[in-house]
């Protein structure tokens, strides 16, 4: 796992969290963190699938906006705000059957004061396109 050296106090600790999260249920792998990028790996499994045996689509959404969700929370400069996301929405392009991995690609298009606008591309792991997103998060103080 990469971390940016600019935010890898914030990084460890966001990872020293006991605390069990969708992300943990999933099988989510972070690979990068970063400002500009974040990357995460999920198994398609019993956990990721849907009936069909292929990738649900509520898990790549998932995956999506936990990484913009990270990705925005390491922009903020002020420690008394947080991200949450407000709206995402997600294009299905390629099917995924279990067994397989898919990688999470997440970049900021936005990073307001209020908001941040994040794409997260999802991909097989030879960079075939499964879904691609947009994820709208609002910059709010913490409580």
């Amino acid at each position: 796992m990469k971390i940016e050296e600019e935010i890898r106090p914030q990084v460890e600790k966001l990872l020293a969290s006991n605390r069990k999260n969708m992300g943990d249920a999933l099988g989510i792998e972070f690979q990068l963190f970063s400002k500009n990028e974040m990357r995460a790996a999920m198994p398609v499994n019993e956990n990721t699938i849907q009936p069909f045996g292929i990738l649900h689509g509520g898990a790549s959404v998932a995956l999506a906006e936990t990484l913009a969700s990270i990705g925005a929370y390491l922009n903020l400069t002020d420690p008394n705000k947080t991200a949450v996301g407000l709206e995402i929405n997600a294009n299905h392009i390629k099917s995924v059957r279990s067994g397989n991995s898919v990688i999470g690609i997440a970049k900021p298009l936005h990073r307001g004061a209020q908001t941040q606008v994040w794409e997260t591309r999802i991909e097989t792991e030879s960079g075939k396109l499964v879904s691609i997103s947009r994820c709208t998060l609002a910059v709010v103080g913490r409580k």
